[in-house]
C-alpha cells in the first residue's frame, strides 16, 4: 500500500519532532503553576520566561509584549475584542472597524460581534480576483473614528499576500490600530511586527509545527488589550487563566526550528507550489487555479473544478491516499462555499485547497496530480458529464 500524502498543512502541521521532545521534557519538570513561589513553580516560571523570550524575538517584540493564548482563534478574539475593551476602559470613543472580506472567519465573526452587540460600525472591503485587498479602498474608509483595521498577512484559502505595509500607512495617518492575522506566515515567511507596521499580530503554533492549542498575540507600542475573561492578574491582566507551559515550551522550540530552516523550507515548497499551479490546468479541463502566482504563500494552491462536488472530491482523494481540504477552513461541514472564493468572484464549485509542507516532494505532487485527474474524471462521468 502506498504511503499517504498529507496536503493540509494550512490547517495544521504535523508536530515537529523537536517540539514533541520539548513538550515531553517540559511536562516532566514544568507542570506546576508558574505564578507560585515554591521550587516547582519557579521551575515552571523559568521555562515559561525563556520560551516567551524566544517567541517574542521571533516576531521582533519585547517579551513583555507577548500574550500566550489557547490558539490562533483566541489570539484573534483577544486582538479584536480585547483591543476594544482596552480602548473603552481608557475612554477612547473610536467605534469604527475595517476588515477585508477574505479574513479568517474568526476575525470576521469577532468584528461582527462588536457591530451587533456593541454598536460599532463595520466596513468590509472587497478584494480583486486574486484575493488581494486594495489598500486605497482601505485608506478611503479609515478616519479619526477608526479604532482598528484588520488585514491578514497571507490568505488561508488562496495564499495571497496582502499589502499590509500600505494599509499600515493609512492607519498611522489617522491613529488607528492595525491588527495583522499572521497565523499562516509566522514561522513560514520572514516577518516582524515592526516590519509589517502592525500594532497587533496573531499567530498559531499549529501552523508551523508546534502543538495544537497554543498561540500568541504580539503587541506593538500602541497595541493594548484587556482580558476577555476575569479571574486573575496573569499576563499583565491581558489574559486570565493558567499558562500551558509544556505547550508554550514546545511552541518556542518549533518556532526556533522553523526560523532556522526558513529559507530552505520556503524554497522547497515554492517549487512544488508552482509545479502544481502549472500542471493542474494542463491535466484537467474546466478548472480554475486561484490566487496570485507571485506575492503568494509558498504552501497554498487552491483549485476549483466544474461539474464536481468538492466534498466528494476530498473524500475520493482521501481514499486514494491524499489529505486535502475543501471549502472555508472553519465551515467545511456547513455545505456553504468558501467565503473567500465568493468574495473573489471566482468558481467555487469543486473547490480543493492543497497545502504543501516542507517534506512534500515533486514526486508527491505528481502522484497527487495523477490521482486528482483520475478522480475528477470519474466524478464527472458518474454525474453524466463526459
Amino acid at each position: 500500500m502506498a504511503a499517504r500524502v498529507y496536503l493540509d498543512h494550512a490547517s495544521a502541521w504535523p508536530l515537529r519532532p523537536e517540539a514533541r521532545q520539548a513538550w515531553a521534557d517540559a511536562s516532566a519538570v514544568a507542570w506546576a503553576d508558574p505564578s507560585r513561589g515554591h521550587r516547582e513553580g519557579r521551575a515552571a516560571r523559568d521555562l515559561l520566561d525563556r520560551a516567551t523570550a524566544t517567541a517574542a524575538a521571533a516576531v521582533g517584540v519585547d517579551e513583555r509584549s507577548l500574550v500566550w493564548t489557547s490558539g490562533g482563534t483566541e489570539a484573534v478574539h483577544l486582538a479584536v475584542l480585547g483591543a476594544a475593551r482596552a480602548a473603552q476602559r481608557r475612554g477612547v470613543v473610536r467605534r469604527h472597524l475595517v476588515c477585508s472580506a477574505v479574513e479568517h472567519s474568526s476575525v470576521l465573526r469577532a468584528c461582527e460581534r462588536l457591530r451587533d452587540e456593541h454598536g460599532y460600525h463595520l466596513d468590509v472591503v472587497g478584494v480583486d480576483g486574486a484575493g488581494v485587498v486594495d489598500p486605497d479602498a482601505v485608506a478611503a474608509l479609515v478616519d479619526d473614528r477608526t479604532l482598528a483595521v484588520h488585514v491578514q498577512h497571507a490568505n488561508h484559502e488562496v495564499g495571497a499576500i496582502q499589502p499590509v505595509h500600505a494599509v499600515a500607512e493609512a492607519c498611522a495617518r489617522h491613529g488607528a490600530l492595525l491588527h495583522v492575522d499572521a497565523c499562516q506566515t509566522v514561522g513560514q515567511v520572514g516577518l516582524s511586527l515592526e516590519g509589517l507596521g502592525a500594532d497587533l499580530l496573531t499567530a498559531s503554533a499549529a501552523k508551523f509545527g508546534g502543538p495544537r492549542g497554543t498561540g500568541f498575540l504580539a503587541l506593538g507600542p500602541r497595541g493594548r488589550v484587556h482580558a476577555l475573561q476575569e479571574g486573575d492578574e496573569r499576563q499583565r491582566r491581558r489574559r486570565a487563566g493558567l499558562e500551558d507551559v509544556p505547550g508554550i515550551a514546545a511552541t518556542a522550540v518549533a518556532l526556533e526550528v522553523a526560523r532556522a530552516s526558513l529559507q530552505t523550507e520556503f524554497s522547497a515548497r515554492e517549487i512544488v507550489r508552482r509545479h502544481l499551479r502549472r500542471r493542474l490546468p494542463e491535466l484537467v479541463e474546466d478548472v480554475q487555479v486561484h490566487g496570485p502566482l507571485a506575492d503568494a504563500h509558498p504552501g497554498i494552491v487552491a483549485v476549483s473544478a466544474l461539474y464536481v462536488d468538492g466534498e466528494a472530491l476530498v473524500s475520493r482523494l482521501d481514499e486514494a491516499g491524499f489529505a486535502v481540504h475543501s471549502g472555508s477552513s472553519c465551515a467545511s461541514t456547513s455545505g456553504e462555499p468558501s467565503h473567500v472564493l465568493v468574495a473573489m468572484g471566482v468558481l467555487t464549485h469543486g473547490h480543493v485547497r492543497v497545502s504543501i509542507g516542507p517534506e512534500t516532494s515533486l514526486t508527491d505532487a505528481d502522484a497527487f496530480l495523477d490521482a486528482y485527474a483520475e478522480v475528477v474524471q470519474r466524478l464527472r462521468q458518474s454525474s453524466g458529464v463526459r
